[in-house]
């Protein structure tokens, strides 16, 4: 059975008529981002939001209204697209004003392939994209937990312990894309095998 991305009712709600393009990891970086996770969180110390399932965010939509529209065009990308490779290389964060802890990730060719052939399918389009940055700015990542409500003392005393290089650098072939989409208090998704 599909596991959610996320599944606390806040969130939810905080991402209504929303769409994402993510891949998820399975293998190696998948078993380390649950470690991570699990330890952040245990030295974290109190309840910290946090997604319920590892991925990687490709692109964020607004575009309720055109989902069936923006899913051709996905559909069309990942057909085309070859699996992608997944390497984690550090627990990093997103200083203030996000304050989210993460695990970077390498800029292997196929992901950075991944995310141009993506961008170059979308500027053809008017669709609304959330949070979208340049190729050469973006930093490709898992979110490991949120941390927007800790006060920013707390948040950079935790960061900087949780901060560090991974020495085993575990990676993974992801083969298929999931459509994730927000709607009516509930996560929906279609997965996309990528290659046809």
């Amino acid at each position: 059975m599909r596991r959610p991305f996320m599944d606390t009712p806040d969130q939810l709600a905080s991402l209504e008529g929303q769409q994402y393009l993510v891949l998820r990891p399975t293998g190696a970086v998948a078993e380390v981002y649950r470690e991570i996770q699990e330890t952040a969180l245990d030295r974290l110390g109190i309840p910290a939001r946090r997604p319920h399932t590892g991925h990687v965010t490709l692109r964020g939509f607004f575009e309720p209204e055109r989902r069936e529209e923006l899913a051709a065009l996905i559909r069309t990308w990942a057909a085309q697209q070859e699996p992608i490779e997944v390497s984690a290389e550090a627990v990093d964060e997103f200083p203030l004003p996000w304050q989210i802890l993460i695990v970077r990730l390498a800029r292997s060719a196929s992901l950075v392939s991944a995310y141009s052939t993506l961008t170059a399918a979308l500027d053809a389009t008017d669709y609304r994209r959330l949070g979208e940055l340049p190729l050469a700015d973006w930093t490709f990542h898992l979110s490991v937990l949120y941390g927007k409500t800790l006060d920013a003392t707390d948040w950079s005393r935790f960061a900087k312990a949780e901060v560090r290089p991974l020495s085993s650098a575990p990676a993974e072939v992801i083969a298929e894309a999931e459509l994730v989409w927000y709607e009516d208090g509930i996560e929906h998704a279609e997965v996309l095998p990528l290659g046809g």
